[in-house]
């Protein structure tokens, strides 16, 4: 099945379309997804964790915004390490970036059966799951612009329920004499940042919506000006209300609570909470908070579905991976046996535990987190055509900025559990082993990313860059 002549992905997202999309994906009731999890491993310094991924996410989330000006394309970390050093670290970077974008559509599934599972105890979670994942390929099928329609009502109905939990929250707070002070949650307990670190290291999933929304450069309006925009304030809005009400959560539910928790209740954290802060309404309130997460995990699944799709597409329409991945649908402009094929391998979604596909999300969200960070400092400062601008401003944009995106995602990187850095490794070997039979053991050269939708061609990017440029210049005249 070979790629059409001529297909391309329509253009039809704004800057409004994009941050919606962002922030569908981060799923704004993802603070609940690893509620339990989390708040057991920092010991009730949940907030604390959000605070030290939002700095670092907003350092690496400043590196996609300036790669995404250079090539603004689909690809994500992938196009970006390629075009900075080379097919092979290019290859290489996109197949650990799958690991984290194969297991985002996944762990949703996951979460959905184990919220519906509260309501109906007799039916197994992995049943939801599946129906859930079978959804998900239909609405990806249709189209990005079919899926744009939902993310509205999908964050709509997602920041309803997340406002009860707060209202119910902030209501126990008043009425406690006891309560902790208002500090207390960001505040290190007896061991230290230590927990608080390999907090922030899981939590790093929740922050993928800024990456996600890089993939979408190809069906912007105006890629170079709204995706870096969509970028930062996907980090910034989805982070700061992560944090808030993880804090007005952790003051009405301290760690000492958490002993009320059945154990098999940890992974569905926020009907717990209800249930516990809901009083009278509880009954009913659960039941909203069980369709919100619904409607969330599947607004999630559904974006990270159409993101990893859309990197498999790029990577087999370059040829580093089988070309029907390449292939695009002449009724829908989708990729369809990239849908397909991400469907099935989030059928491991049947048998996997929530915390081992946390573990493996952050993990390769976070080697390309630093591979994008070294691709800025390349590009920009040291590129290969020479001429660079290596002004203070610069340097600092493109050098410390960047800089410190790398030792901040390392720093979380080594906070992992042992066991995930093992599967990220084998992963690694499995995808060196691919690039090296594509390439006749290294003989070959690795196929190079193609900018042109239709006629692919490598000079098209310079091109667009100088056109850009003379827009730019136009604007300033005229200023």
């Amino acid at each position: 099945m070979a790629q059409q002549e001529g297909a391309h992905l329509r253009r039809t997202l704004g800057l409004v379309g994009l941050i919606a999309f962002g922030l569908s994906y981060m799923a704004l009731g993802t603070v609940f997804t690893t509620y339990g999890v989390v708040n057991q491993l920092t010991n009730g310094h949940l907030p604390l964790s959000y605070v030290i991924a939002l700095v670092a996410m907003l350092f690496t989330a400043a590196s996609y915004a300036a790669m995404v000006k250079k090539f603004p394309v689909a690809g994500s970390a992938y196009t970006y390490t390629q075009q900075a050093y080379g097919g092979i670290a290019g290859f290489l970077t996109g197949w650990v970036l799958l690991l984290d974008y194969l297991f985002i559509p996944m762990i949703n599934f996951m979460i959905l059966g184990f919220y519906v599972g509260t309501q109906f105890p007799s039916i197994p979670s992995q049943v939801f799951a599946f129906g859930a994942l079978v959804l998900v390929l239909i609405f990806n099928i249709l189209g990005i612009k079919f899926v744009n329609r939902l993310n509205g009502f999908i964050v709509a109905i997602s920041l309803a329920s997340v406002m009860i939990f707060v209202i119910l929250a902030a209501k126990a707070v008043i009425g406690d004499p006891n309560a902790p002070s208002l500090l207390e949650p960001f505040i290190p307990g007896a061991e230290g940042f230590s927990p608080a670190l390999s907090g922030a290291a899981v939590l790093a999933l929740s922050f993928l919506g800024f990456d996600a929304v890089s993939t979408l450069s190809e069906e912007a309006k105006n890629a170079r000006r709204d995706i870096p925009r969509a970028i930062m304030l996907t980090t910034l809005i989805g982070g700061g209300l992560f944090i808030f009400v993880s804090w007005i959560g952790a003051l009405a539910y301290r760690p000492e609570n958490w002993a009320n928790i059945p154990e098999e209740m940890i992974n569905a954290a926020g009907v717990a909470l209800i249930t516990e802060l809901g009083g009278s309404l509880a009954p009913m309130l659960e039941i909203f908070v069980v369709f919100g997460s619904i409607v969330g995990c599947i607004g999630s699944g559904l974006a990270g579905q159409v993101s990893v799709a859309r990197i498999l597409y790029s990577m087999g329409r370059d040829g580093t991976l089988p070309k029907p991945l390449g292939f695009l649908s002449k009724r829908f402009g989708t990729p369809v046996v990239a849908a397909i094929t991400v469907s099935v391998f989030a059928l491991a979604c049947l048998f996997l535990t929530l915390e081992q596909a946390a573990f493996m999300i952050s993990f390769g969200a976070l080697a390309a987190f630093t591979m994008v960070n070294l691709s800025v400092i390349k590009v920009y400062l040291f590129p290969k055509e020479g001429g660079a601008d290596r002004s203070f401003k610069s340097i600092l944009l493109y050098g410390i900025v960047p800089a410190i995106g790398v030792v901040l995602s390392i720093w979380l990187w080594t906070s992992l559990h042992p066991m995930t850095w093992l599967i990220g490794a084998i992963w690694f070997v499995i995808g060196f082993a691919i690039l090296a039979i594509k390439t006749g053991f290294f003989r070959r050269p690795v196929p190079r990313m193609n900018f042109d939708e239709a006629e692919p061609s490598t000079e098209v990017i310079d091109a667009y860059t100088d056109a850009y440029d003379e827009e730019l210049e136009a604007g300033k005249r005229e200023s």
